[in-house]
């Protein structure tokens, strides 16, 4: 699915020129194999293959939002287009 847009800046700059101005090192090689597995895939189900990412939708007033680990207390979160085949408002959140 081809990534349509961020939220995050950091994590534009990782994904579009490599820079990493604006993220914690040490999530910096998890986060490009997640932006790059989220780029290659074709099916968000695709998604529940990675136990260790622990991959789930939100609930409440953020309904449909994916969420993945990265850290203890940060997530990568972003929207799917379904009708578009898109992976849209992706960003790195500390929401604990």
């Amino acid at each position: 699915m081809k990534i349509r847009n961020f939220v995050h800046k950091g994590l534009k700059q990782l994904y579009r020129e490599n820079k990493t101005k604006g993220l914690p090192p040490e999530t910096l090689d998890k986060l490009r194999k997640m932006l790059a597995y989220l780029d290659d895939m074709d099916d968000p189900e695709e998604l529940h293959s990675l136990p260790t990412w622990k991959a789930h939708t939100l609930t409440g007033g953020r309904k449909g939002i994916w969420s993945l680990h990265v850290t203890r207390n940060r997530r990568l979160t972003f929207r799917i287009d379904t009708a578009e085949g898109e992976i849209c408002d992706v960003n790195f959140e500390d929401y604990h």
